[in-house]
């Protein structure tokens, strides 16, 4: 038995409600936000994200202009400090280099022009782009994670060897535009993915169940 995305979507929000992603006080913050979640948990970046709210850092200049070192010891509770914080300063270089630190100059680019500019950034890859695009300048492109590939292939919805674009490219194709549907859903599907669709599913109780294939769960070869 197979499902409509819109009929995943409507099964998942009637069994999980609104998840309200991403939890950000500002766009700025989403963007710092998206570079520190990078390979960690999202209770690890909420606390490097309330360091830097207590020092009054959440600031597109006052951030540029933090030493490095200060910046590594605010953001250690995401892990890979130094990296992130080398990332972060690539994401700020283009803002206050290419934008004169105007995150409405950032926004108005294009959809497609902001992509690839954050693309070219080194440690900006096509999720945290997305990332950047969907929930901080309010552009309709379609987050994938891990968790999105996995409850799909799983399900059998896309190819087992579907990449990202191809991943984005389904949701894209079949769904409205829509940057609260492409926010909600994506969500929803961390959320389900957190819970059921684990490397070790646990499928029992998962609001997805029913549509599983047939035969079970498709799993790489």
């Amino acid at each position: 038995m197979t499902a409509t995305l819109d009929e995943v979507y409507e099964r998942l929000l009637q069994a999980y409600g609104p998840q309200g992603w991403w939890p950000g006080e500002s766009p700025f913050e989403v963007m710092v936000g998206a570079v520190l979640v990078q390979n960690t948990a999202w209770q690890n970046v909420e606390k490097a994200i309330a360091n830097l709210r207590d020092d009054n850092l959440l600031d597109v200049m006052r951030l540029w202009q933090l030493p490095r070192e200060q910046l590594e010891t605010l953001i250690k509770p995401a892990g890979y400090f130094r990296l992130k914080a080398a990332r972060l300063r690539n994401l700020l270089a283009y803002v206050v280099e290419r934008h004169d630190g105007s995150l409405d100059s950032v926004f108005a680019l294009s959809m497609e022009e902001l992509r690839s500019d954050l693309l070219e950034i080194n440690g900006i890859g096509p999720e945290t782009a997305d990332s950047i695009l969907l929930y901080a300048a309010d552009k309709p492109r379609f987050v994938v994670d891990a968790y999105t590939q996995r409850v799909l292939k799983r399900h059998g919805w896309i190819d087992q060897e579907a990449d990202y674009g191809t991943t984005q490219s389904h949701f894209e194709t079949h769904l409205e535009p829509d940057t609260q549907l492409y926010g909600e859903y994506h969500a929803l599907l961390v959320r389900v993915g957190h819970h059921h669709c684990r490397k070790t599913p646990r499928c029992e109780a998962c609001p997805l169940a029913e549509w599983l294939p047939a035969d079970g769960i498709r799993l790489p070869d």
